[in-house]
């Protein structure tokens, strides 16, 4: 995430936007504000901000009708909802759909600052390894054609129907979180919520009610009792990203919950019983991190029941013509550009490349080039990979190349697209498809002036 983050604050209240929008500006943030549900899904087109916070109840489609849209379209983008106390079963049944957090009004400023940056934490994250939603009409929603991927989709078959714990490993990009989909909507639970948690955007203190929930009076703040993520996936699926991330307090209080299938809430005197399937990913190596003594043995074995590792996207580069076709039809809709096709030089340019951001890197290359193509066809010198005396470059100076060749086209897009509007940031960058903010930091980065 470059820059502060960006917060969509969605409420038909007047005096609770602009509240809303003084404390979060002043705590760093930069702030949108829409007060509607159909006006805030404007606003997540053109400007794409990194988290929505939203009022639950609003006339015409509520809280939870944007939480579905956004769930739908923009999976990438937390939701924080916002709610009046009488309503936190459905603010807690807006979990179960996906929101990542919410808030009871009147809100505590602190409490406000807290999950905000929570949810930053989740954006900045959960940007680098989300793919897309699932492919339609492929089986397991899960593209290509490769060994190592039709290897994937029948591991995925076998594991997905029974209880085990399953632990996905891999490279940041490779797409650990669309696995765990996969697996869940291939459960008997597939009916029940997948709740997702991202450990490493969980601050050390919080993370044990952030799991296991907490009682009213737990801790300063704890105006009420909460549910926590296993509490919220019960009858579900569980997943935890970066699981590697845990502090040992917490290792041991999760190692109880796979043995016992009972939780504590903090602050609580009584213990619950829940009934979750645990789907966990990191990109460390968690064998490792035991010898370090930075994760415990016990719950390695515990989770480490079945393994699925996800093989970088160098190791099944022929997979990647598919990815690029499905990846130009959702940018193309995406940003409304037409749909382009893509030279035979381009795709081998491409092919070259190690891509060490994996499939999330791909993807963003593809948007780029999509969102700056001058033609209907894109050649290598749309994705950066043309040399100046029009030669390809070689791969082993392609990502060099690819750097400066896109750096170059967006400083010309920039400088006509400021000469057009007569310097006008926020014109240009409306022409540009970016956001004001976008636009400021890559001006920034490649070092132009209005």
């Amino acid at each position: 995430m470059n820059g502060a983050p960006h917060v969509l604050i969605v409420d038909d209240e007047a005096n609770v936007r602009k509240v809303l929008g003084t404390l979060l500006e002043q705590s760093g943030y930069v702030t949108t504000r829409a007060d509607s549900a159909e006006a805030a899904l404007d606003v997540v087109r053109a400007k794409d901000p990194d988290l929505v916070l939203t009022d639950l109840k609003m006339p015409g489609m509520d809280g939870l009708g944007l939480l579905r849209r956004l769930r739908e379209d923009f999976p990438e983008i937390p939701v924080v909802i916002l709610t009046a106390h009488g309503t936190v079963e459905n603010a807690v049944e807006a979990m179960k759909c996906g929101a990542f957090d919410f808030l009871t009004k009147p809100f505590e400023k602190d409490r406000v600052v807290e999950i905000v940056a929570k949810a930053a934490g989740q954006a900045e994250r959960g940007r680098r390894e989300f793919q897309g939603p699932p492919a339609a009409n492929v089986e397991h929603g899960i593209l290509g054609n490769s060994e190592t991927i039709r290897s994937l989709r029948a591991l995925i078959a076998r594991v997905a129907p029974g209880p085990s714990t399953v632990l996905i490993t891999g490279e940041t990009g490779t797409g650990k979180e669309l696995v765990a989909e996969a697996i869940h909507r291939g459960s008997p639970r597939a009916r029940g919520p997948i709740i997702k948690v991202n450990c490493g955007a969980l601050p050390d203190n919080l993370v044990e009610a952030e799991l296991f929930g907490h009682a009213r009076g737990a801790f300063t703040g704890a105006d009420r009792d909460k549910p926590g993520r296993f509490e919220l996936a019960d009858g579900g699926t569980l997943f935890l990203d970066e699981i590697g991330e845990l502090p040992g307090a917490s290792q041991v209080k999760l190692l109880r919950v796979l043995q016992d299938g009972v939780i504590d809430r903090v602050g609580a005197t009584a213990a619950r019983r829940v009934d979750v399937r645990l789907v966990a990913a990191t990109n460390r190596d968690l064998k490792a991190e035991v010898a370090a003594g930075r994760f415990r043995e016990d719950l390695l074995y515990r989770l480490n029941v079945v393994e699925i590792h996800l093989r970088p996207l160098r190791d099944h580069a022929d997979d990647l013509p598919i990815l690029l076709e499905f990846f130009l039809d959702k940018q193309s809709r995406r940003l409304r550009r037409p749909r382009p096709t893509v030279s035979a030089d381009a795709i081998t340019a491409l092919a070259a490349l190690r891509w060490p951001g994996n499939v999330r890197e791909f993807e963003n290359a593809v948007e780029r080039a999509v969102l700056l193509a001058e033609g209907e066809v894109l050649g290598p010198r749309d994705f950066g990979l043309e040399a100046d005396d029009g030669a390809v470059a070689p791969a082993a100076d392609l990502k060099g190349a690819a750097k400066a060749a896109a750096s170059e086209a967006e400083r010309r897009m920039i400088r006509a697209a400021l000469e057009l509007t007569a310097g006008n940031i926020t014109r240009a960058a409306e022409r540009l498809g970016l956001s004001r903010r976008g636009l400021q930091l890559k001006m920034k980065e490649l070092g132009l002036r209005a």
